[in-house]
């Protein structure tokens, strides 16, 4: 990998905050290329940084704080989306169960 040396990763996981802006950018991305391969890509790593905040979430967030209940919102907000995108790609049973875990979450 020729980043590997120059640009370093994360020593720790990333906040859910940055997960949610690495999750807009993989949907973005995966809405506007026209490539189907790539876009199921974005789609897969956007679900694994839903995955992340999620987990993250789940450690840190209080019912009763404002800020957490926007991650929280921001979290469904992303299963819905991922699950229209994965609707629009033609995979209607994996939409369905993001569409599932968006209720969950809402």
């Amino acid at each position: 990998m020729l980043f590997r040396n120059v640009v370093p990763a994360p020593k720790n996981a990333l906040s859910a905050h940055q997960s949610l802006q690495l999750i807009k950018v993989f949907l973005d991305n995966a809405n506007n290329i026209a490539d189907h391969d790539v876009a199921l890509v974005l789609c897969h790593h956007a679900e694994a940084a839903l995955s992340q905040a999620k987990s993250v979430a789940k450690k840190h967030t209080t019912p009763t704080n404002p800020e957490e209940q926007v991650v929280r919102e921001k979290i469904t907000t992303a299963y819905y989306d991922l699950g229209k995108l994965l609707e629009n790609q033609g995979y209607q049973d994996e939409a369905q169960a993001f569409y599932k875990k968006s209720e969950k979450w809402g």
